[in-house]
């Protein structure tokens, strides 16, 4: 007879790997990727390097996880602000000003998920999330498309081309734990005239 998990064990085993998880998660955000190891993590989350291996493999397995919850966030964050309502310049301005603050405000963990060299696991991940990012701007140019608000383009070239822009903008900033003030209105200004729109 095969056996089966109880309900409790269930349990203990997801708040095991959901404490191993938040443990990764703030070492990334305090060292990157680099500074970080299972043992790090083990000793964070308080459990044995064992138990991390029982829920993920390896490292890659483990910070690519980090990686689709942490961005995962912040495409919801960023798509709440776009969601709002007001003119697609508007809209498209919060998108940005949201992607940015919130990048500059955790520097170390941002330039971890956008640049970091990593495992390719965690850059497949990376590039899962870099797809839903280009979505969630193609879906604002359509919105500016159908409107009348943006002039003719094609919405994926022009939102995988905006998406480009901010990760370069902020890249050397996040490195280097911050921004100038100027950094985020003229991002925002930059990627609105790009597309077409009009504030």
């Amino acid at each position: 007879m095969a056996y089966r998990r109880t309900a409790a064990v269930q349990e203990r085993l997801d708040a095991t790997r959901t404490r191993i998880v938040a443990a990764a998660h703030d070492l990334v955000a305090r060292h990157g990727y680099a500074g970080c190891s299972i043992a790090l993590v083990a000793e964070a989350a308080e459990v044995a390097t064992g138990s991390v291996y029982r829920h993920f493999p390896d490292k890659g397995a483990l910070f690519a996880e980090v990686f689709r919850t942490s961005t995962q966030r912040e495409v919801d964050a960023v798509a709440a602000a776009a969601a709002e309502p007001g003119s697609v310049a508007a809209r498209l301005s919060r998108a940005v000003e949201t992607f940015a603050h919130r990048a500059l405000a955790s520097p170390r963990l941002a330039y971890a998920l956008i640049a970091e060299p990593v495992d390719p696991g965690v850059e497949a991940e990376r590039l899962t999330y870099r797809a839903a990012w280009t979505d969630l701007f193609a879906g604002l140019v359509a919105d500016g498309l159908a409107s009348g608000e943006l002039p003719p383009q094609d919405p994926d070239v022009s939102a995988a081309a905006a998406v480009g822009a901010m990760a370069q903008a902020l890249v050397v900033p996040l490195h280097h734990g911050g921004a100038e003030p100027h950094v985020v209105p003229e991002l925002t200004a930059f990627i609105t005239r790009s597309l077409g729109a009009s504030s």
